[in-house]
Parts: C-alpha cells; structure tokens; sequence
C-alpha cells in the first residue's frame, strides 16, 4: 500500500463500506490488510466496515449485484461506489471514496 504522510484527510459524514471477499484467497486477504489499514491510517472513527464473504452469504452479494471479488462498496454517503481489486492504492482509493486530501 502506498503511503502520503503528508496529506490530511477531509472526511465530511461517516462512510458506509462492505468489502466482498472470496473466502481466504490472497487477493481477498491483501484487499482485507489494506482497507483496514487505509480505515485505521487515514478515516479513524469515522467508517463502518463490514467484510462479507460470498462464499459463505452468496445471496448478499447476489443483492448488491457484487460480480468480481474482492469488491469494496460504499453504500454512504450518496452516490454508492463499487472498487474491484485489492485496494492497494491509497490515493486512488481515497478518491474513489469521494474522500478528499490536503497537502
């Protein structure tokens, strides 16, 4: 994962996330490390993070029209986003997050 520490976060509402694994894979395990790191690094309290694992809740991901894992979904705040991957980079993930930084 790819680290700023230079940046400062602006958070305006607490987001809702869901990531979608697939079981224990590798890709599953490192999208895990990184959106909990990313949580703990750069949102502290202000995130939700549920890990759903669509082996095991298929019909879950069958609601939210989740195809590719692992899928990170931000259900709040409005519009709802969906990133494919591992999440490993930061920046990109942050904005896709509609979170903003500052220099």
């Amino acid at each position: 994962m790819k680290e700023n520490t230079t940046d400062v976060v602006i958070i305006e509402d607490k987001l809702e996330l869901t990531l979608y694994i697939s079981g224990m894979s590798q890709k599953s395990m490192e999208a895990i490390r990184n959106i909990k790191w990313l949580c703990d690094k750069h949102l502290k309290d202000a995130f939700e993070l549920e890990i759903i694992d669509i082996y095991k809740n298929p019909k879950l991901a069958l609601e939210q029209h989740i195809v590719f894992s692992p899928s990170l979904l931000k259900k709040l705040p409005l519009p709802k986003r969906t990133l494919v991957g591992t999440l490993s980079d930061t920046e990109k993930v942050l904005k896709s997050l509609g979170i903003t930084t500052e220099k």
